[in-house]
């Protein structure tokens, strides 16, 4: 039988913790103090360690100060209540995890089912570490690059624990896989994972979505659903374009957060939940705090770890890697085998890729079907020359070959739409492109840019979208933002008379 040990100075709650353990089947010891502590461990070193970090004779972190003491045992802080401090100390402290006093049956239920030594986990981590160099990915994640490596240590560092974990990086840079391999390597990997995207569900409906709804609530709610927390249970959840969640809903899922507790719409009783976050966007958190499209208290309630990913250009040395990858996957899929020329190679390392890996794959994918034999050369992929990186602008709607994913660079809402500078500038004049004035604001840039690439492709939103590598969904609500914005402008202005 699994062991634990629960070290806690009041022994109304110590008592209670015992009780609660033994009938999870546990055999279970009690320690009043850090002395008592050391003793029970040299007697036999637990599975688990409950911990109350206020004692008779000191801190209870000075039994973490001593990793060899408690390096086979899983270490979990026992608090009076759940707080942003609570969180970074438990991290801080390499704790698993942390129960609120007083503990309930379903919060240590759940602590105990995740019980995994931390040896076993740290060598499963190695294991990845030692086989990147030759297998060239960690998890669900590719490439060897130092930035890459960068963000690998940090999944090791944090997975293990029990804190939130805030993605961020631009669009199409693989943000939900590090949320999948930090599940993965994680003690809740036995639950599901669940992925949500905020900016693809209706907001009269994201509420009943993340938190659930009760038979006859609203209209049409025919049958009591289970939402996101419910089904996430154990698990993890992944909130995606967490800045597209509208700013009420923002509000109850930070108090979900401090509390541990939700209620389905239409109920009047609230459930305890046992879900990790792992939320991202693909825009600035502080902008969009600046902006009002993510509350302030929420952003620091999240952004307990940050993990920033970076563009893929800024990671050039991992593109024939995940090209290869890409390609070895489509060949299997497909059924013919084939392969890059070295020029098709230095072609993709050369683009820039503002869509970054997600336009890798689409671009390998398209070279696939493109190609007429075994080998893939370069006609049929992206071209640096045509995205007009060098000369520090960027054309819009740039075709690089029959079929490729044009580039734009942020512009303001005043920029004019021209022509390319002339030849002699190293720029195509017959690509149009806009101006970015010094001082203008980064909502003004996106507006602008999006603007003008939906006016150069005939207001084709499919295209357009591609261009700009955002999805469909983030690009009709940034016109509905656009369109309501400008309808709130000609309200304020003055009725016009002759």
């Amino acid at each position: 039988m699994p062991h634990a040990l629960v070290v806690d100075d009041d022994h109304d709650s110590a008592a209670s913790l015992r009780e609660l353990i033994a009938g999870e089947q546990f055999t279970v010891a009690v320690a009043h103090n850090l002395r008592d502590a050391r003793r029970q461990i040299a007697l036999q070193q637990p599975d688990i360690l409950l911990l109350d970090l206020r004692l008779p004779d000191g801190n209870g972190m000075d039994l973490l100060a001593d990793p060899k003491l408690v390096a086979n045992s899983e270490v979990v802080l026992c608090t009076g209540h759940a707080n942003l401090e609570t969180s970074i100390q438990a991290l801080r402290l390499g704790a698993a995890d942390y129960l609120v006093k007083p503990v309930n049956l379903k919060q240590l239920q759940g602590v105990l089912s995740r019980i995994m030594k931390p040896a076993a986990l740290q060598a499963e981590v190695e294991d990845l570490t030692a086989n990147l160099a030759q297998s060239g990915h960690f998890g669900h994640l590719w490439g060897r690059s130092p930035p890459m490596q960068r963000i690998y240590e940090q999944i090791s560092r944090v997975a293990g624990t029990s804190v939130s974990v805030f993605i961020t990086g631009e669009s199409g840079t693989g943000k939900e896989l590090v949320a999948q391999t930090v599940h993965d390597l994680s003690r809740r990997r036995k639950r599901p994972f669940l992925a949500v995207n905020c900016g693809a569900i209706s907001p009269n409906l994201i509420e009943s979505e993340i938190f659930g709804h009760e038979k006859g609530s609203f209209t049409g709610a025919e049958r009591q659903h289970q939402g996101f927390f419910e089904r996430a249970s154990g698990g993890t959840l992944f909130l995606d374009e967490i800045t597209e969640m509208p700013l009420e809903l923002q509000v109850k899922l930070l108090r979900v957060l401090e509390t541990g507790r939700f209620m389905r719409v239409g109920s009047t009783t609230s459930q305890e939940t046992d879900v990790r976050i792992v939320a991202a966007t693909n825009r600035s958190p502080y902008q969009a705090v600046a902006s009002g499209k993510l509350r302030e208290d929420l952003l620091y309630r999240l952004n307990i770890f940050p993990i920033e990913l970076p563009a893929l250009r800024e990671r050039a040395s991992d593109i024939p890697l995940l090209a290869n990858h890409f390609l070895a996957r489509i060949s299997e899929q497909e059924g013919a085998v084939r392969r890059f020329t070295p020029a098709a190679l230095a072609a993709l390392v050369e683009y820039p890729w503002p869509g970054n890996v997600r336009e890798l794959r689409n671009a390998v994918q398209r070279a696939y079907v493109m190609a007429q034999g075994d080998l893939i050369d370069e006609t049929w992929l992206p071209s640096a020359d045509q995205a007009g990186m060098a000369s520090g602008w960027a054309p819009l709607g740039a075709v690089a070959g029959p079929a490729s994913v044009p580039h734009e660079p942020p512009a303001p809402a005043s920029a004019e739409h021209r022509r390319a500078p002339s030849e002699g500038q190293g720029a195509d004049p017959s690509v149009p492109f806009i101006t970015l004035p010094i001082g203008s604001s980064v909502a003004e840039a996106e507006r602008a840019l999006m603007l003008a690439t939906l006016r150069h492709f005939n207001h084709h939103k499919e295209r357009t979208a591609a261009a700009l590598g955002i999805s469909l969904k983030t690009l009709y609500n940034r016109l509905k933002e656009y369109a309501a914005e400008g309808a709130a402008t000609t309200a304020d202005r003055p009725p016009h008379r002759d």
